[in-house]
């Protein structure tokens, strides 16, 4: 019964941090100067002519009835149409979310074992020739932006050893290769920072669990290098790592931006930079929600599943 209304109690805050979050971004947008209708017609068309535009696209309403009536179409999975070109955007967000999702999905697949093999690695090999390589390139990546890491990419691979193309452009009928070639720089960038904030904090979880009374013991009652790191020392490390990975995890959409954009891989953040230029709030807050909705659940379920891992929340919950 007590997780049971835990977890009400979680899809609760989950609900009120969304329509909190809602209501601030659809807040924000209206304070934006200009509009989707000065936008479209820009200096072309005349005051008569914009007037008309933003009645048409009830951009002319209050504040409050704008939000409301945005509100009750999202509830009933309506995301609307498009200011600027009219079209519905929920198949935009299909198209563009898969784009996204998969370059997301391929980039996580990557970081989490090279994360968890370097980290704890480097925390068992502590002062090492490993260790100080691995604890090396972690500082560059955490010092290096994406945007830099991403621009010595395409200098190195696309201009200079002529590897991989420059851009990643999508075409019907791509086979795999392609698809594999057009991935490797986005995926790169994006893996650049994530990657070494991860071993840092695997290698500083490892160094805690190594340290700590329980594998003390453990060695002593006779239990084998190899048992006491499997059965004591991950463990330790994951519970604390498993929150930490979402707020990482969520941090790629940030990192995405740049990638997305420098690489013109066709995903959700080109696609929202695309439309706050042209000021296409629709848009703007199926993806912006979109994006929030992901990182907010992603967050309560990783701190559920540390809770769910911790002997003391089991005690409690029994």
């Amino acid at each position: 019964m007590h997780i049971f209304k835990a977890m009400l109690w979680r899809v609760g805050k989950v609900a009120i941090t969304l329509l909190v979050l809602s209501l601030i971004l659809f807040w924000l947008l209206s304070l934006i100067r200009g509009d989707a209708a000065s936008a479209r017609l820009g200096s072309t068309g005349g005051a008569d002519q914009v007037a008309a535009l933003r009645h048409a696209l009830h951009l002319d309403q209050s504040f409050v009835t704008r939000y409301g009536t945005w509100l009750m179409h999202m509830l009933h999975g309506d995301f609307g149409h498009s200011d600027v070109s009219g079209d519905p955007v929920m198949p935009l967000l299909v198209v563009r979310g898969k784009a996204s999702l998969l370059l997301g999905a391929v980039t996580i697949a990557l970081l989490v074992p090279l994360a968890i093999v370097l980290g704890v690695w480097s925390g068992l090999h502590e002062g090492q020739w490993s260790d100080r390589l691995i604890s090396t390139l972690s500082l560059v990546g955490l010092g290096t932006p994406e945007f830099v890491i991403g621009t010595l990419l395409v200098a190195l691979l696309s201009f200079t050893l002529h590897w991989l193309p420059a851009l990643s452009l999508w075409h019907d009928g791509m086979s795999y290769r392609e698809w594999a070639l057009i991935m490797v720089m986005p995926v790169l960038t994006l893996l650049s920072v994530c990657l070494a904030q991860n071993v840092r904090l695997i290698r500083a979880g490892t160094l805690a669990a190594t340290r700590s009374e329980a594998c003390q013991m453990a060695r002593l009652n006779g239990f084998s290098e190899g048992q006491v790191i499997m059965h004591w020392i991950m463990p330790m490390a994951m519970i604390t790592y498993v929150p930490l990975l979402a707020r990482y995890v969520t941090a790629l959409l940030s990192g995405a931006l740049i990638a997305e954009t420098l690489f013109s891989w066709p995903g959700l953040a080109s696609t929202l930079l695309d439309a706050t230029q042209s000021r296409d709030v629709p848009v703007i807050m199926a993806i912006a929600m979109l994006i929030c909705t992901f990182t907010v659940v992603v967050n309560a379920l990783a701190d559920g599943l540390a809770r769910l891992a911790s002997p003391a929340a089991r005690r409690e919950a029994s």
